[in-house]
């Protein structure tokens, strides 16, 4: 293939990952939007294997078979509910990668270089690496955190706020920015790959990882969604630097692509929350120690009043509206089948069901609209927070499948909550909530909720899928 006709593919590419951000904006686009990304992946991979100067497909062709074998067995094996773990580790991968083409690129460069353009080629390598070491490290923290248990250590998912964070990551920054200048004036005094510029572009890659370890430690609780985010976002910034040591066009624009839709998403969510961007990463967020937040304003009064499955279903039937408010409650007991089964059969009676989604509801952006597209729950009746919120006076019932902070009343009252100002879904002001849970636990961001003690609240303990079951049949 000739450059120019490689030049024609890679803007056909480049044009498909564009129509496929667009198609996954919306529920209704998104397969369409997924298709698009497989195809200009196809047609990537085929035009790279076609490049003028690839002579050699034995290890190419190796290399594809067996990572593509083991991305399909992983993602075939992987539960919903895994999925954000998922997600942080193939972030992590694209950051190795960042790590290994900078390493390779410093030491066998693919052109001669020489002067300015040198210059360029070395701080491009160092920069390259350096968001490829935070974004490797600190996915697999954020990985840890997201599945609690590896290899039968509890990994702690509360933040590490270690003494003079702030002062450590901004002396493991300088540090990184400081050592720039020796290397690149050592390897332009002619030692390339050896002696003091390879022991500092090491040096570096480990100080840049321990950056991206300490950043993800400190953070915990409602912000992890943000971070797998942010992680996404640092991915692809780490591919768009490989790109630039590869000198290969696709590679920076689809990284470009992924890094800035990613860094948006994540300011998306955070006014979601009511916070900054920086506020997330620097702040950490959550408990010390994994302990209850409960302050003394908003100190649970009173005791939960629970309810039988009789009890709710008589509730649904006898309502005009319902509204759905799904979490990651749900996601772990794989009871969104059981929901739309539910949902269905209220509809057939007349009752107006809608679902109503949080920005920031499970551990992934969209993971509950996911999950309700998988049960195949019509996309006209999913509806934003935004969209829904001021429905809640109007609405009969409420149900509450495995959230909690982000039904929260006291992220509007009490200012001493580290939740206070994000916004939240109103249910409490609906005729009646019901809240499926299986205990009496805080949630994830492990801050009391005074929602389960107002006299039109109630709950239904148990399994989110065997309550949904049940409530399905009753509701028949």
């Amino acid at each position: 293939m000739s450059h120019s006709m490689l030049t024609v593919a890679y803007l056909g590419a480049a044009i498909l990952f564009v129509r496929s951000l667009g198609g996954l904006s919306k529920q209704e686009t998104a397969r369409r939007g997924n298709l698009a990304g497989v195809i200009g992946m196809v047609l990537a991979l085929v035009a790279t294997a076609l490049h003028p100067e690839v002579h050699s497909y034995g290890i190419m062709i190796g290399a594809v078979i067996v990572g593509g074998g083991i991305g399909a067995a992983l993602a075939s094996r992987v539960a919903m509910t895994s999925m954000p773990e998922l997600v942080a580790v193939l972030h992590s991968f694209v950051g190795l990668a960042a790590v290994l083409v900078g390493m390779s690129g410093y030491l066998a460069p693919l052109e001669k270089l020489a002067g300015a353009a040198w210059v360029v080629h070395l701080v491009e390598t160092w920069i390259g690496v350096a968001i490829g070491a935070v974004t490797f490290t600190g996915s697999i923290i954020a990985w840890a955190k997201l599945r609690g248990t590896v290899f039968g250590y509890k990994f702690p998912t509360a933040p590490m706020l270690m003494p003079g964070r702030h002062l450590l990551n901004a002396a493991i920054a300088l540090a990184i920015i400081g050592m720039v200048v020796p290397f690149v004036t050592g390897t332009m005094a002619g030692a390339v790959g050896v002696g003091l510029p390879l022991g500092l572009l090491i040096g570096m890659s480990v100080l840049a990882g321990l950056l991206g370890v300490h950043l993800v430690m400190a953070i915990g609780g409602a912000d992890m969604p943000v971070v797998v985010s942010l992680l996404n976002s640092y991915s692809g910034w780490a591919a768009a630097a490989a790109g630039f040591l590869l000198s290969n066009d696709l590679l920076i624009v689809t990284g470009a692509l992924v890094g800035s839709s990613g860094a948006i998403l994540s300011i998306i969510m955070c006014e979601a929350m009511n916070r900054s961007i920086w506020n997330v990463v620097f702040g950490g967020f959550g408990a010390e120690g994994g302990a209850p937040v409960a302050s003394a304003s908003a100190a649970p009064q009173g005791e939960a009043k629970s309810r039988t499955v009789e009890d709710v279903a008589d509730l649904a039937k006898n309502a005009k509206s319902v509204m759905i408010v799904p979490g990651y409650g749900m996601a772990v007991g794989r009871a969104q089948h059981h929901v739309h089964d539910f949902a269905q059969t209220l509809r057939k009676k007349g009752i107006n069901v809608r679902y109503a989604i949080h920005p920031v509801a499970g551990r992934l952006p969209g993971h509950m609209n996911v999950l309700l597209a998988e049960a195949g729950v019509p996309y006209d009746i999913v509806l934003e927070m935004d969209e829904i919120n001021d429905d809640c006076d109007c609405t009969d019932l409420v149900m509450v499948i495995g959230a909690n902070d982000i039904v929260n009343p006291g992220n509007e009252t009490d200012t001493s909550s580290p939740l206070y100002g994000m916004p939240v879904l109103q249910v409490w002001k609906s005729k009646a909530v019901v809240v499926l849970k299986r205990g009496k636990g805080t949630g994830y961001a492990q801050v009391e909720n005074p929602l389960f003690f107002l006299d039109n609240s109630f709950m239904l303990y148990g399994d989110a899928k065997v309550s949904m079951e049940k409530l399905a049949a009753a509701v028949k």
